[in-house]
């Protein structure tokens, strides 16, 4: 009767303990959160990309008159070669040259009434204020002549630079604002050659610039050359929907390169710039807005990290992020809406 006395709180005693660790074990489940991971793999061994555009220059420009008014003579056709400084193109100067009359007549005026008006204040005749305001009107004067010349010396076009004539954009006896492109003209003679293309999301966050490529076109097909980007769109192109490119020749033009002409070019990527980029599922990014967003990784497959990283583009089923887990292990695929940043977990397969 002893015994069975001593064995009641002892089977009490343990049924108690043995409740408050199922109770712990119990809590340190629901502590732990159950997700799903993938692999990171750092892409910056060097790739290679392949694209295609047209040959240009990086100084085309646009010339044009500073005044409205009909085109008198246009002395070039489009592939013409012109030197720095030669006369393009002229307007019919008959209104602006009476522009110019009228200013220098109402300038001596001004200097006659200035000049009477000086006179007749050393006299204590006209007063101070009648002196300032001659003063003024002559100031003014010199102003407008100076500009209606300025406008007449822009009467007519010049080349910028040497180059060629890439397109005639109007013609003589035509009326034409301030500002209407009439010529188009680059340094080609000296200027630097460069391949415009187009890429995609995934490709434009691989390049960066310095990234060596070589060039290939139809007109030369047993050559090749090298070049380096030398330029990256920060955002789309509205007309094409690519991202937009500059790869820059190396060393002199080629004889058979003219401007428009279709090139290839192959460009290595992870040589100077690094070219990191990794695709992720849709479902692992969070708080997405505009370039920005914020992931969840795991280095130890114990604890979850929320990191903020940059969005370089979107493609079918996967974002490319460019920057922000270079130093993660692990991404968090699934379960991410019910992790808070440390939160622990646990891997499933």
């Amino acid at each position: 009767m002893k015994h069975n006395l001593f064995l009641l709180p002892l089977s009490l005693v343990l049924f108690a303990c043995g409740h408050q660790q199922q109770a712990a074990n119990n809590a340190d489940s629901t502590d732990v959160i159950p997700v799903k991971v993938m692999a990171l793999e750092k892409s910056g061994s060097a790739g290679s990309i392949h694209a295609s555009g047209q040959f240009t220059t990086d100084d085309e420009v646009n010339l044009s008159f500073k005044t409205n008014g009909i085109i008198h003579h246009i002395a070039v056709k489009e592939g013409d070669a012109v030197r720095s400084g030669q006369v393009l193109a002229t307007l019919n100067l008959t209104e602006i040259d009476a522009q110019v009359q009228q200013s220098q007549l109402a300038l001596e005026k001004a200097q006659r009434d200035y000049q009477r008006t000086l006179n007749l204040h050393n006299d204590s005749v006209a007063t101070l204020e009648q002196l300032q305001n001659s003063k003024t009107a002559l100031d003014m004067a010199r102003q407008q002549l100076s500009t209606v010349q300025f406008n007449k010396s822009y009467s007519a076009i010049r080349a910028t630079q040497d180059g060629y004539v890439l397109r005639k954009l109007a013609n003589p006896g035509q009326y034409v604002t301030a500002g209407t492109p009439i010529l188009q003209i680059n340094g080609a003679r000296t200027a630097h050659w460069i391949l415009r293309i187009g890429v995609t999301d995934k490709e434009w966050a691989q390049v960066r610039n310095g990234d060596k490529a070589t060039v290939e076109t139809p007109s030369l097909p047993d050559e090749t050359f090298t070049g380096t980007v030398t330029r990256k769109s920060e955002g789309i192109d509205p007309a094409s929907g690519t991202f937009v490119m500059d790869v820059q020749l190396n060393g002199s033009k080629p004889a058979a390169i003219a401007t428009g002409m279709f090139g290839r070019c192959r460009i290595t990527t992870g040589g100077t710039g690094g070219g990191t980029a990794w695709s992720i599922p849709y479902a692992a990014l969070l708080d997405g807005n505009g370039n920005n967003g914020y992931v969840f990784v795991t280095n130890d497959n114990k604890t979850a990290q929320r990191i903020p990283v940059t969005i370089a583009g979107m493609e079918k089923d996967q974002v490319i992020i460019s920057q922000g887990m270079e130093q993660a292990r692990s991404l968090i695929i699934s379960g991410s809406a019910y992790l808070k940043d440390q939160s622990r977990i646990r891997i499933i397969q």
